[in-house]
């Protein structure tokens, strides 16, 4: 359905002309009771030719722009002849008006009086009506699993309720979900079974009941299948369904939110979006909906996904490209023909891999097709900062693969390539590549399939060689080359985002592919694309501009052999919309009423027309009539108006028109009748003009103005309510009224509408709601700033600034402080350039506190705010005043250091230097200036000034001050040196210098200090320097030299001395020195107090890492707990537990050490020592911990080992035993006496026995044995002989055990010599024991390391002692006893 276009201007004073008319009969009250009727069809026809009759040719604004002098005075010329046109044809618009009123209003009583008259006997026939049945239930056969509607229309008064039966059973949709769904839309009700089974076929009845009594409609539903299976009582069994089939055109569709122009970027996806309402709404008929992308209808397929239903209808694109842009259309078949929205979409270049390279072809097709060849045309792209275009690369790829082939080796440079060598039936796609000095494009979209077949029909081509190699085929009337420039480009305003560009076409068009539009910000030089794919026609709306600025435009042709030379620029335009009367204003509410006039206040037009609204005017009308009145002949600025000479009751309704430069725009929708009765409430009239500012994503700022009507007292605060659209539910925002007529909104959902009202409160209480506000959406606006609160770097002026994301011409910035507009003042001053406004205070203070707003007039509410806090305030004053008095910044204050030799160097660093920078030191309050002792410089790179004292003496004592003036910068800094302060660095400096001389020799590098290797032996350690191998190194403890097995190696740089097994023994002064023919050097170390627990704690930390488990060692004594690590000393914090109780050494516990282990032994233990023990070592930081459970088995396996090993010992005691005087050998010479004679114990008293070659010996006058006093044991030879030489051997035993001595006796004859002792010594005073039925040495103390079979916390089932149980005290004859240690002669007992 052609639709006729109409320009804008034109069409809103159409409108407005129509309107007036209009609303003159659009209501008409023959009494004031009686409700008021809309006008009959008759009085619209002749109101419709009354309308036709006046319509004058609409007056065509003219374009603005820049005029010189001449043109406006020209201009202003004109426009008054065409005031004075106007002001004849209001006059004549009046006489008509009054004449059309007088005809209106008897047409419409007479239409008014006939309606009354049969207006009682409809009341009366609709007020007790039985429902019926307009439209009954049909039945239904279909198909099973497709769903069935049962639908009917029923009548009644009061409406009927519908309930739906299946079989007399009543159909409940919760009892199935999903099964059912009940409907009830505009009378139409309606039962919808989806996928319907075998069991849905029945009788359905629909029951319709009001007060007055009830209908039924009844029908049949059979349900199918497919395979032809019989349905009991199907009553068309066999046959196919027939369902009602309408077509989507006679569906009524009406647009609701609707796509915009949208960007994308290739590569990435878009969705174009509209929402509708359809009527009727049927699940099973979707609406049809055609896509066009510019007119060139659009299939479905995976570059293009449609959808429409639910009331949606979309496009998404999922993968873009340039291809993809151009302007898409919606349209929808309607009842009425169709429904259509369209709107731009552009498609940018995506980010190139390589900066500089082209943008990818676009619209790769192919032509003149034939078994072997084909050829290629593409588009190129758009060039605007990237080098030009060299030529393009053509690729092809058999359908159905991934592999791209290169068909030319060298780039082609026009949009046409033959490609040959297909195969004969073979599908293929293609793209193409640009290339330019930067590199090479992304590849384009591929082409559309291509079969090599033989053409149907062919055209003349022609073959020409490029570069004398390369065969490019083309039309034979395409060799003209690049068309020429377009030709003039004129840009004019559209919207505050877009801008109308229209431009002649090139004089040689040269077979033209479309334009591609430039566009670029005054001043910039940055040209950006405007359109990214060839543009057919010479008019072009550019989106996507920034508001408020200045842009240029430029054209460039586009044909297959490239780009043309770029037209010539167009005249600077600033984005802005175009200049327009203002819409309607709307929103009219009563703000006051004194009974004879009205305080109205209005919303101003959504649409401002691209000017400042700058009048309001007024008209009124008794509800009573159709007579529209004007009410203020004079326009007023603002938007709240007292109207006049009202008469009170009378309900009044009023209009506005808003009006700009371009003049008076259509007036608003009449406002409801009003009445006009002085209002007497105490409560507060509402507020009025609700507004919003500084709208961020989660926050905004309300405002709003105070209520006129205040009510019997003062307005003492404000509630804020806020409810988002469409609910009904408003929440207020504060517990406490606020006195302001501001509030900040925080807490908001981002991009949600919210709507809000406004109560003010007095003393007597709430007063009456505001207007509910227009919705606004929490999302700030794109490129939205702060303000920006700082300090001028020259001037030192504290200020504000702000930036806006968005100006117009009119704009203005309006500077607020706690939302009270800032006047003219003495305290701010506010400067705007372009896009950015400054308010800068003249004197700031404690006064200019506060939060400080700016809203940009004639925006989208580009606003922003700055709470100026007193921290913030005090911190800029510090630093204006350093701006204004300008000092020499200073890094570092004046400051001393100690320097080798014993220097002392005096600097300062400031953070910049220029280099005609001046200073002064100042020592006592004289001057000093540079000299060989005192050396004074300054480095302008490093900002450092210094003055180095080569001797440092007392004389130097005092105050130091340096003097800086660095062009108009100048500053000072001291220092003060007395007292402590310096003799500290006067001691320092003596030292240094001392040092100095010191190291001239042999000295330490590092002097003598400690660590603790891991086997815990402690190591002195010290590093040489300046040594040679003459110098001598020597170790001291207190005073006393320490001679080690190897000298200490001093080339090597270090020295060390090792202290094994440390204890506190090693406590003292160690001294390490050096010396040579240079000098000497000594280090000394004091090993005491805190370094010696220092010792201790590292040595405690080794020890306790490599502490074992607690171990369970039996004693005669008692039981022993054994810890075993790589060092033990009593200095270490070791603490022995039991039962979390610390034990303190006793007689009961006893606590000691090896150097291998730390113990803890339980003397005659009991039941009471049972439980958990534990050792814990502590260092400095750490405590280490080893714990043993000496409970249950364990403890009773060890009580049983050393009640055994106690008897044991006092068996080992007691035992009979040689206590000494034997020797191993005796030499005797014949005939000479020989006695041995031994002291023997034992308790009881032992029995000795005499052995001689194993034989024992019996006493007789030859050999005599005696035995006195239990204790002395001899046997005597007199005159021995050679046979007495043998081995002779005693046994000592009681019933405890005893001892087995051996002794060789050799005699030799007189004159030989005497034989060599082999075992000469005498025997020690103790022989070794030996078990009473064993000759086995007694067993050796226990090892360190612990029985494996015990381990802590749980011990072995049993535990033995390594020492063996004796058996019998007396060992058999046959039995050895052990040789005594042959290394002492044992001692001759005393006689008696």
């Amino acid at each position: 359905m052609a639709t006729k276009v109409m320009p804008l201007y034109q069409e809103k004073h159409v409108t407005q002309i129509s309107n007036d008319y209009r609303n003159i009969h659009s209501k008409h009250v023959v009494k004031e009771h009686t409700s008021r009727k809309s006008s009959s069809k008759s009085v619209n026809q002749v109101q419709a030719k009354a309308t036709e009759a006046m319509a004058e040719p609409a007056y065509t604004i003219p374009v603005f722009r820049q005029r010189n002098t001449d043109e406006v005075e020209e201009y202003q010329r004109v426009s008054s002849h065409v005031g004075k046109g106007l002001a004849a044809i209001q006059q004549e618009l009046h006489r008509m008006r009054v004449a059309t009123k007088t005809q209106v209003e008897n047409i419409a009583i007479k239409n008014e009086v006939k309606l009354m008259m049969t207006k009682n006997v409809e009341l009366c026939e609709e007020a007790h009506k039985l429902p019926d049945f307009l439209v009954p239930l049909r039945p239904h056969t279909v198909w099973e699993k497709t769903p069935v509607k049962l639908f009917c229309t029923v009548q009644g008064h009061p409406r009927p309720i519908v309930k739906w039966y299946k079989g007399g059973v009543l159909v409940d949709p919760l009892s199935a979900p999903g099964k059912y769904k009940i409907e009830s839309k505009y009378g139409v009700h309606s039962l919808i079974i989806s996928r319907c089974v075998v069991s849905d076929t029945a009788e359905y009845n629909a029951v319709a009941t009001n007060h007055h009594g009830s209908a039924t409609s009844k029908a049949t539903v059979t349900v199918k299948r497919p395979g032809g299976g019989a349905v009991e009582n199907s009553q068309l069994s066999g046959q196919v369904p027939h369902l009602t089939v309408i077509h989507p055109s006679k569906l009524e569709i009406t647009l609701m939110d609707m796509f915009g122009v949208t960007f994308g970027v290739e590569g990435g996806s878009v969705s174009l979006v509209c929402t509708m309402v359809v009527v009727p709404d049927l699940p099973n008929l979707p609406p049809l909906a055609e896509w066009y992308r510019d007119d060139k209808l659009l299939k479905s397929g995976k570059l293009a996904e449609m959808k429409v239903g639910g009331g949606v209808a979309s496009l998404t694109l999922p993968h873009l490209a340039k291809d993809d842009e151009g302007l898409y259309t919606l349209r929808m078949w309607t009842k009425d023909g169709t429904a259509e929205h369209s709107a731009y979409l552009f498609v940018r270049d995506a980010a190139p891999s390589v900066a500089g390279v082209p943008g990818a072809p676009m619209s790769v097709k192919a032509f003149d097709i034939s078994m072997d060849y084909v050829l290629v045309a593409w588009k190129p792209p758009n060039t605007t900062s990237e080098p030009a275009i060299t030529g393009y690369f053509v690729d092809k790829c058999e359908a159905g693969s991934d592999s791209w082939v290169q068909c030319n080796d060298a780039p082609v440079k026009i949009c046409k390539y033959p490609v040959h060598g297909l195969s004969v039936g073979h599908v293929y796609h293609f793209r193409v590549r640009a290339v330019n000095s930067a590199g090479i494009s992304k590849p384009s979209r591929k082409s559309d399939k291509v079969t090599a077949l033989d053409p149907a029909e062919s055209e003349r081509l022609q073959v020409i060689k490029l570069d004398g190699k390369h065969e490019v085929v083309i039309k034979a009337d395409d060799l003209e080359g690049v068309p020429s420039a377009p030709g003039q480009v004129v840009a004019t305003r559209n919207t505050k985002s877009s801008v109308f560009v229209q431009w002649d076409p090139p004089k040689h068009p040269n077979k033209l592919m479309g334009y591609y539009i430039d566009a670029c910000i005054v001043g910039s030089k940055q040209w950006a694309p405007c359109n990214h794919k060839p543009y057919k026609h010479t008019r072009f709306v550019v989106h996507g501009l920034i508001p408020g600025e200045t842009y240029v435009f430029r054209v460039q042709a586009v044909n297959v052999y490239g780009l043309s030379d770029e037209s010539e620029e167009s005249t600077p335009i600033t984005v802005e919309p175009a200049l327009t009367t203002p819409g309607p204003p709307f929103g009219i509410t009563m703000l006051n009423c004194d009974g004879s006039s009205m305080t109205l206040a209005w919303k101003s037009p959504k649409h401002t027309g691209g000017s400042k609204i700058n009048a309001y005017y007024l008209d009124k009308r008794n509800a009573d009539t159709l007579a529209w009145k004007e009410v203020n002949a004079t326009a007023t600025k603002e938007r709240i108006y007292t109207v006049e000479n009202l008469t009170a009751g009378t309900f009044y309704e009023f209009k506005i028109q808003a009006g700009n430069l371009a003049g008076v725009g259509v007036p608003s929708a009449p406002s409801s009748p009003l009445k006009c009765e002085a209002w007497t409430m105490t409560e507060p009239g509402p507020p009025y003009d609700l507004s919003f500012s500084e709208v961020r994503g989660d926050s905004l700022v309300i405002l709003w103005k105070a209520s006129v009507y205040t009510g019997a007292s003062a307005v003492t605060g404000y509630f804020v309510d806020r409810a988002k659209k469409g609910s009904s539910d408003f929440v207020t925002l504060n517990e406490e009224a606020v006195s302001h007529r501001y509030l900040q909104v925080t807490g908001l959902e981002e991009g949600e509408l919210y709507v809000f009202k406004v109560r003010a409160v007095n003393a007597e209480g709430i007063g009456k709601s505001s207007q509910p506000s227009e919705p606004v959406c929490a999302k700030a606006l794109p490129g939205t700033k702060e303000i920006c609160c700082s300090v001028d770097e020259d001037t030192g002026d504290i200020f504000l600034s702000f930036d806006a994301c968005e100006i117009s011409e009119t704009s203005k910035f309006v500077w607020s402080k706690n939302y009270k507009a800032i006047g003219d003042s003495t305290e701010v001053s506010i400067a705007t350039d372009g896009r950015r406004s400054k308010l800068t205070f003249t004197s700031p203070n404690k006064e200019d506190l506060g939060s400080y707003s700016v809203v940009v007039t004639d925006t989208d509410g580009v606003s922003a705010s700055h709470t100026l806090s007193e921290d913030a305030l005090n911190s800029m004053l510090e630093l204006s005043y350093a701006i204004r008095h300008p000092i020499v910044p200073l890094k570092h204050g004046l400051n001393y250091e100690i320097l080798e030799k014993g220097h002392v160097r005096f600097w300062l660093q400031a953070l910049k230097l220029s280099p005609a920078v001046s200073y002064r030191f100042i020592v006592n309050d004289k001057e000093v200036t540079s000299s060989e002792s005192q050396k004074i410089s300054h480095d302008v790179a490093s900002g450092v000034i210094q003055m180095t004292v080569d001797h440092f003496t007392k004389a130097n004592e005092g105050t130091y001050t340096v003097q800086i003036h660095d062009g108009k910068a100048k500053n000072q800094t001291s220092l003060v040196l007395v007292g402590d302060v310096f003799k500290s660095a006067l001691k320092e400096a003596e030292f240094q210098r001392k040092e100095h001389i010191r190291k001239q020799g042999p000295h330490f590098g590092e002097y003598l200090s400690f660590y603790v290797e891991e086997d815990c032996t402690v190591m002195l350690v010290c590093k040489v320097a300046n040594v040679k191998k003459e110098t001598a190194f020597h170790w001291f403890k207190d005073d006393e030299e320490i001679v080690l097995d190897v000298a200490p190696n001093v080339m090597s740089g270090s020295c060390a001395l090792p202290i094994p097994m440390f204890s506190r023994k090693d406590q003292g002064i160690y001294k390490a020195t050096l010396s040579d023919d240079r000098g000497k050097d000594a280090s000394l170390f004091d090993i005491s107090g805190q370094v010696f627990d220092a010792i201790i704690n590292a040595i405690a930390k080794i020890a306790g890492s490599s502490a074992s488990d607690l171990v369970l060692q039996c004693t005669p004594e008692g039981i022993r707990l054994q810890c075993y690590m790589k060092y033990y000393t009593e200095e270490i914090k070791a603490s022995w537990f039991h039962r979390e109780s610390k034990i303190a050494s006793s007689e009961k516990m006893r606590i000691g050490g090896t150097a291998e282990m730390a113990w803890m032994q339980i003397c005659d233990p009991t039941d009471k020592e049972k439980g958990q023990y534990s050792i814990e070592i502590l260092d400095s930081t750490t405590s280490h911990t080893r714990s043993f459970d000496l409970s249950g088995q364990a403890y009773t396996d060890a009580f049983e080992e050393y009640q055994r090993l106690k008897a044991a010992a006092f068996a080992e005691k007691n035992r009979g035993r040689v206590v000494g005087g034997l020797p191993d050998v005796v030499t005797i010479m014949e005939k000479k006496t020989l006695s041995l004679t031994c002291t023997v114990w034992g308790d009881p008293t032992p029995e000795v026995t005499w052995f001689k070659n194993e034989q024992e010996v019996a006493s007789s006058e030859h050999t005599k044995i005696a035995f006195e006093a239990g204790k002395f044991s001899s046997l005597t030879i007199n005159a021995v002989t050679s046979e007495d030489s043998g081995k002779y051997s005693i046994n000592v035993r009681n019933k405890y055990g005893g001892e087995f001595v051996e002794i060789t006796v050799s005699v030799y004859k007189q004159g030989e010599d005497i034989p060599e002792p082999k075992l000469g010594q005498m025997s020690r005073g103790g022989a070794a024991p030996v078990a009473a039925k064993s000759p086995a040495p007694p067993p050796k103390t226990p090892t360190p390391t612990p029985p494996p079979s015990v381990k802590s916390p749980t011990p072995a089932p049993s535990i033995k002692s390594p020492t063996p149980t004796p058996k019998s005290p007396t060992p058999p004859r046959s039995v050895k006893s052990p040789t005594p240690p042959r290394a002492m002669k044992s001692p001759t007992p005393p006689r008696k």
